[in-house]
């Protein structure tokens, strides 16, 4: 599996250190914006930098920068060093879970493929970030591309059977908290009432975390999803979807978990061998 990095001309040159040099065409105005300019600045070669290289390589006048400087200390994202300034603990501990994500993408996504060659059908891999389902990984060769969603997409956890299986093995508190605002409908068939929601992630969990999304993402397109559990909550969930609408049959939920619960038991075992020998 390949991924495509793209660089926008107007925004910076590539550099042989395989990162854009930070040029702006306009001065940034948000604060999240010089943030980003900071944390781009430093890079293999430069793992520490002054105040006056972070001016330089930033654009940004070197009383703004000092100013944002504190403020990231303060939150842990940059940190004192010998010279200057390094990047902070919290850069550390977010590129661990990316790591995380990585892995598992790693381990599961020759599982998902093989899946998807004996089953015909489109697969996914996901994780929850919040309300949403984070795509790792999509296969299911030519067909793929009749469900519009790609790797590294989002969709509202709600709507999705791989969402709705992560919910599941939430405590419902943690969800209710995180469901306060409006839920946005994607077709007629959406689950955006929080009573109707809460009732069917409780269905979810008396079916061994089978989720199911009969059209409510996309019209015309099923799904069935199940969790891969690892030490305590989901860590992922893995989908087969198809296309259900015109004269073509639903799908065969019940046969489709089985398989979907032996590879997530599979994939598993495989990420966490150690916990497996205690089931």
């Amino acid at each position: 599996m390949t991924v495509e990095m793209l660089t926008h001309p107007e925004s910076g040159e590539w550099t042989g250190t395989g990162r854009a040099t930070a040029k702006p065409a306009q001065p940034p105005v948000s604060m999240i914006e010089r943030m980003t300019l900071i944390l781009d600045a430093f890079d293999g070669a430069t793992p520490t930098l002054t105040l006056l290289g972070l001016a330089e390589r930033t654009g940004l006048p070197r009383s703004t920068v000092h100013r944002i400087l504190d403020q990231m200390i303060r939150l842990r994202w940059l940190a004192h060093a010998p010279g200057g300034y390094r990047l902070g603990m919290r850069t550390l501990e977010l590129g661990g879970l990316a790591a995380d994500h990585n892995e598992i993408r790693d381990v599961v996504s020759p599982l998902l493929h093989d899946l998807c060659q004996r089953t015909g059908m489109v697969g996914h891999l996901g994780v929850l970030d919040g309300r949403e389902v984070l795509y790792l990984d999509k296969a299911g060769g030519r067909l793929a591309a009749t469900i519009p969603t790609r790797l590294g997409g989002r969709m509202p956890a709600h709507s999705t059977a791989l969402g709705k299986a992560l919910l599941a093995t939430l405590e419902p508190s943690i969800v209710e908290a995180s469901f306060r605002d409006r839920m946005p409908q994607l077709t007629a068939r959406t689950v955006c009432d929080r009573g109707e929601l809460h009732r069917e992630l409780n269905r979810i969990r008396h079916r061994q975390g089978v989720a199911v999304d009969n059209e409510e993402s996309v019209n015309g397109i099923a799904c069935v999803a199940v969790p891969v559990r690892g030490r305590g909550a989901a860590v992922a969930a893995l989908s087969l979807s198809g296309q259900v609408s015109g004269e073509r049959p639903a799908l065969d939920t019940a046969r489709l978990a089985r398989v979907l619960i032996e590879v997530a038991h599979e994939a598993g075992r495989a990420l966490f061998p150690r916990h497996a020998r205690w089931r």
